[in-house]
């Protein structure tokens, strides 16, 4: 793992990148570690904003993955999240291997304003990204069919979203094997 606070030391970009970005607390840590199958790569917390890095977790130098800062309520000084913000915002437009965003949404609670902010700026910016529904075992089937739909709609005429919303649960594997193959593809697809 490599913990990046400015961009003059990043790591090259020689593979892609598949960036991680959600509110605080959506469960970044635990779809990273569901994903990879390792219970502790990314450190959970159950205190918003404790990732306040870029971490670059580097998956066989085939690709990498990027657990972004969260954004939203934080338990951080403002000048603290304010530099976070910016890093995080620089790299997102800058990054010429990032492949795909993939922007958690807990749910439970579907789209936020705040969430609706982060969508047009990654539109606005060109950066491809891709909604991952969390957390979907705490909602009925019916219900967590309905979120999806309706998550769908919502994002469908966003000229960076990606087509398909992913609906998973870390704690229960659901919709895990699926998205880990889809960023398999991903990143053979785009292998420099």
């Amino acid at each position: 793992m490599l913990g990046v606070t400015a961009l003059d030391v990043l790591p090259p970009p020689d593979r892609p990148e598949i960036a991680f970005a959600g509110r605080s607390n959506v469960g970044k840590s635990s779809l990273i570690n569901a994903l990879t199958g390792r219970k502790s790569l990314a450190r959970a917390s159950n205190e918003p904003g404790r990732t306040r890095e870029l971490n670059f977790f580097d998956l066989g130098g085939r690709m990498r993955i990027v657990d972004l800062p969260g954004y939203g309520f934080a338990k951080a000084p403002k000048p603290v999240v304010e530099r976070w913000t910016a890093l995080t915002q620089d790299y997102l437009r800058g990054r010429v291997n990032l492949k795909r965003v993939l922007l958690l949404i807990d749910a439970r609670h579907g789209i936020k304003p705040v969430d609706e902010g982060v969508m047009k700026a990654l539109d606005m910016a060109a950066v491809i990204y891709q909604i991952v529904l969390t957390k979907a075992d705490k909602l009925k089937p019916a219900e967590a069919e309905a979120r999806q739909a309706e998550t769908l709609k919502r994002v469908e005429r966003r000229p960076a979203a990606h087509p398909f919303v992913a609906m998973t649960s870390s704690a229960k594997q659901d919709g895990i094997a699926e998205l880990r193959a889809e960023l398999a593809a991903l990143a053979l697809e785009t292998r420099p």
